[in-house]
């Protein structure tokens, strides 16, 4: 014999006014948490929820307020970068622990091709998110050019050519990638690469220009291996690309630790040692760093915090507390470890 079981009615409204003893008006007034209802109401209506398993509906409450209760973090990397590259896990972090202190929900979206930009730039057309912070764009972005026509509150980690009066959070590249760059000169290193990686982005084309203006009339621009991705096989491929250019290399700034970290790979199986041969630096502090052997000299950039400041104005804008574009950037701090 089967048991055939009806779907249990889901409870309404008046099913928690009922409940209560309330009107509809007054229920409705607290799961709002509107003004002018008693504490004892509120207590009232709260425990007849609880009683009848009440659940707003979400989309009865968008029609009521036009906001979907969502902001979107978009990701201009491929899925396989988002999974590789801890600095972007810990803005995630960020800025998921802010908005769901503040009731919100946080929806994830990779761009990773030309047909993933119409998808994307549809969806917030759509109203399907009330605001967007928006990492690694680059310059002619379709999706950046959205959002200023839609009007859409949102914060951009970096500050693209093409976004610029839109609020930012960042942090000065050029000038941490100058820093660690003279920090690598001050060694005795004489003939210095750089592993140059997201030159379609603000924060790569900064980090090629701190590092041109730390070795200023020594800079060789034949010394630069690009790839557009801040990745571990970048600095594997650009690694034995400079030193097949110049096998008397004595130094690398490469982008990013995990590009560091491939790089440094290949020059230990070609017998060269780190930092005995070669002194290599990174950018970032991330989890890469303390994997290479021996630890990796780097920038610290305070990736969480990027996230919860980019969160925090998306908010103020929805809020209407937070008009105008606003830019902030975050200090950097250099890492001296035993790679160079």
């Amino acid at each position: 014999m089967t048991d055939v079981r009806a779907a249990r009615p889901r409870a309404t409204i008046q099913d928690v006014a009922d409940e209560a003893g309330l009107s509809r008006g007054t229920v409705s007034r607290v799961l709002n948490d509107e003004p002018y209802v008693s504490a004892e109401a509120r207590d009232a209506v709260r425990e007849a929820v609880r009683r009848v398993g009440y659940v707003r509906s979400a989309a009865a409450r968008s029609l009521v307020t036009r906001r979907s209760g969502a902001v979107a973090l978009i990701v201009h990397e491929p899925s396989v970068q988002v999974l590789d590259d801890p600095n972007i896990g810990n803005i995630l972090i960020g800025t998921n622990a802010v908005l769901s202190e503040a009731d919100q929900q946080l929806v994830t979206i990779m761009v990773d091709s030309a047909r993933d930009n119409e998808r994307v730039v549809e969806y917030l057309r759509g109203g399907f998110v009330d605001g967007a912070i928006v990492l690694s764009a680059r310059d002619g972005d379709p999706v950046t050019r959205a959002i200023a026509e839609i009007g859409l509150p949102a914060c951009f980690v970096g500050h693209p050519s093409d976004a610029a009066n839109a609020s930012y959070i960042a942090i000065d590249n050029r000038a941490a990638a100058e820093e660690i760059t003279r920090r690598l000169v001050a060694t005795g290193r004489r003939r210095i690469g750089m592993l140059a990686s997201g030159l379609d982005r603000d924060s790569g084309q900064d980090r090629l220009e701190g590092f041109t203006a730390a070795l200023g009339d020594r800079f060789d621009p034949a010394l630069v291996a690009r790839d557009p991705l801040f990745s571990y096989t970048a600095g594997v491929e650009g690694m034995r690309e400079l030193l097949e250019k110049a096998p008397d290399l004595d130094g690398v700034f490469a982008a990013s630790d995990a590009v560091a970290a491939g790089a440094m790979d290949v020059l230990q199986r070609s017998g060269r040692s780190v930092p005995g041969d070669i002194g290599v630096v990174g950018f970032d502090d991330s989890a890469w760093a303390l994997r290479c052997d021996p630890p990796l000299s780097t920038v610290r950039q305070p990736a969480r915090t990027l996230g919860e400041h980019a969160a925090q104005q998306v908010l103020g804008q929805i809020a209407g507390t937070v008009t105008g574009s606003h830019g902030l950037v975050l200090p950097t701090e250099v890492v001296w470890r035993g790679s160079a």
